[in-house]
C-alpha cells in the first residue's frame, strides 16, 4: 500500500506546483492612477513604504517646476493626493525643484524622509544663473499632522539623487549631482558633515544601507563604498562589482540601478546598469561578500549587458521581480518584461509582456507592504497628440508619458 500513497502524494505535489507556476495572472498585477495632476509624466526613484503607517510614498512630476506628493493606503486601497511639494514646503520660486529622484526611506519617528532634484535643463547649464538652480533640499512628511518641513539645502548648486537613513540614529546619508558628493545630515542637531567627491562624470546613484546602518554607494570604478559608521569613515572595496566581459565603460561607472533586500536570508540584491544580478551579503565591519548571479535576461541561452532596469523587489516567497525596458533599451523591442527571478536556481521567466502604450519604464526599489505587495512606480508612452499639452516629456523623450503605480503579489491575487 505504500507505493500509491507515494505516487499519490508525488502526484498531488506536482499538482501544487503546477498550479503554483501557473496561478500568476492578471489578476496578481494591479496598475492604479494618481489624480488631481494631469500635468504628471512620470515618477523616478521616489517610492518608498512606511511600515508604521502602511502607506505607499510616491513623488510624481511634470519635469519642470511641479512635484506631487501621493500616498496609496494597502488597507483602504486609496490614492491620497497630498499636495505640491512647493507649496507644503512653502518653496519661493527662485527655489523651484523640478522632480523628486531620491527615495522615500522610513524613520523609527514614524516619519518619511527624501529630497528634491533639478530634473531638467536649467540644472545642469545654468546653476550659478538667477534663474537656474539654486540647490535641493532634504524634505520630512509627518503623517500624523499631514505637515511636510524643509529640513534645509545640502549643497549650493547640486541636487539630491537619493538618500538613505541610519534608523538608530535618524541620520540621513545623501549622494549630489553633478558632483557627486556623499552628505551625512542629522535632523536633531541640524548637522552637516560633507565627505567629498565619490565620482566624475556619472553618477550611480543609487545608495542602501545594511542591517546595521551602514550606508553603501559605488565609485566611478563600480566599486562599493561603505559608510562604517562605527569608524565614521568611508572603506573602499578593492575590487569592482562583477561585470559582464566587454561591458562599455558607460554602463560599468554607472553602478547600481536597483536593490532589495531579503532581511530573512541576510542577503542584499542588487542590480548593476551593466545588467548583473548582484547578491550581497553584508558586514557588520568592512564589506562583505558578494556573488554573481548572472544577468537580467538571457535570449537564446545568451546573456548580455544591454538592459535597463532600474527597479527591483523581492518577495515573500525570496524571488526576485522587475521589469526590463526604458530610455530606449529593451529586451524585446517597444516591450517591457515584467520578469520573476529565482536566486537559488539561477531561473529567469517572463510572467508579463507589455507593449510601450501598457508600460514603457518602472523604477523605484525594495519597496513591499505587510501583507507581500510589491510597488514599482510605472509609467505608459501615449501618442504626441493625446498627451497633456501641458505635460513635459519624459526623460528618454520618446513621447508623452502617463504615470501609475504598479501593485504585485506573486502569491495572491490583488484585483
Amino acid at each position: 500500500m505504500k507505493k500509491p500513497v507515494l505516487c499519490i502524494a508525488f502526484l498531488v505535489g506536482a499538482i501544487v506546483a503546477w498550479g503554483q507556476d501557473i496561478l500568476i495572472s492578471d489578476k496578481n498585477i494591479r496598475f492604479i492612477e494618481y489624480t488631481g495632476f494631469p500635468e504628471g509624466s512620470s515618477a523616478w526613484d521616489d517610492i518608498g513604504y512606511n511600515p508604521i503607517e502602511n502607506g505607499v510614498y510616491v513623488g510624481i512630476t511634470n519635469h519642470r517646476d511641479k512635484v506631487a506628493l501621493y500616498v496609496y493606503s494597502p488597507e483602504k486601497d486609496d490614492m491620497q493626493f497630498k499636495g505640491f511639494i512647493s507649496d507644503l514646503s512653502y518653496l519661493r520660486p527662485f527655489q523651484w525643484q523640478a522632480k523628486i529622484h531620491t527615495k522615500f526611506v522610513a524613520g523609527n519617528d514614524g516619519n518619511m524622509y527624501f529630497a528634491t532634484d533639478g530634473g531638467e535643463s536649467r540644472e545642469e547649464y545654468l546653476m550659478d544663473h538667477p534663474k537656474g538652480y539654486g540647490g535641493g533640499f532634504m524634505m520630512k512628511w509627518d503623517p500624523l499632522q499631514q505637515k511636510l518641513t524643509n529640513l534645509g539645502m545640502g549643497l549650493q548648486y547640486e541636487s539630491f539623487k537619493d538618500i538613505d537613513i541610519d534608523p538608530e540614529s535618524g541620520k540621513l546619508y545623501a549622494i549630489t549631482y553633478p558632483q557627486v558628493h556623499f552628505l551625512i545630515y542629522d535632523p536633531k542637531t541640524n548637522g552637516l558633515k560633507d565627505f567629498g567627491r565619490l565620482g566624475s562624470g556619472h553618477v550611480p546613484r543609487v545608495m542602501f544601507t545594511d542591517q546595521w546602518g551602514n550606508c553603501y554607494y559605488v565609485d566611478w570604478r563600480q566599486r562599493l563604498i561603505k559608510y562604517e559608521k562605527s569608524l565614521d569613515k568611508l572603506v573602499f572595496a578593492p575590487t569592482s562589482l562583477p561585470s559582464f566581459r566587454g561591458t562599455p565603460g558607460e554602463h560599468i561607472i554607472t553602478g547600481i540601478t536597483a536593490f532589495a533586500k531579503d532581511e530573512i536570508k541576510g542577503i542584499i540584491y542588487l542590480l548593476t546598469y551593466g545588467a548583473k544580478i548582484i547578491a550581497f551579503y553584508p558586514r557588520q565591519n568592512g564589506i562583505g561578500k558578494v556573488e554573481d548571479l548572472g544577468g537580467v535576461f538571457d535570449i537564446a541561452g545568451k546573456e548580455s549587458w544591454n538592459y535597463y532596469v532600474p527597479n527591483l523587489n523581492v518577495g515573500l516567497n525570496g524571488k526576485l521581480y522587475y521589469f526590463i525596458g526604458g530610455h530606449g533599451i529593451y529586451a524585446k523591442k517597444d516591450r517591457t518584461l515584467f520578469m520573476e527571478f529565482d536566486p537559488q536556481l539561477r531561473t529567469r521567466k517572463i510572467l508579463f509582456d507589455y507593449p510601450s502604450s501598457v508600460i514603457v519604464e518602472a523604477t523605484g526599489s525594495n519597496t513591499r507592504d505587510k501583507e507581500g505587495n510589491l510597488y514599482f512606480a510605472g509609467k505608459k508612452s501615449v501618442p504626441r497628440n493625446e498627451g497633456n499639452k501641458k505635460s513635459m516629456l519624459a526623460e528618454s523623450g520618446d513621447s508623452p508619458t502617463i504615470p501609475f503605480l504598479v501593485k504585485f503579489n506573486p502569491d495572491k491575487k490583488v484585483q
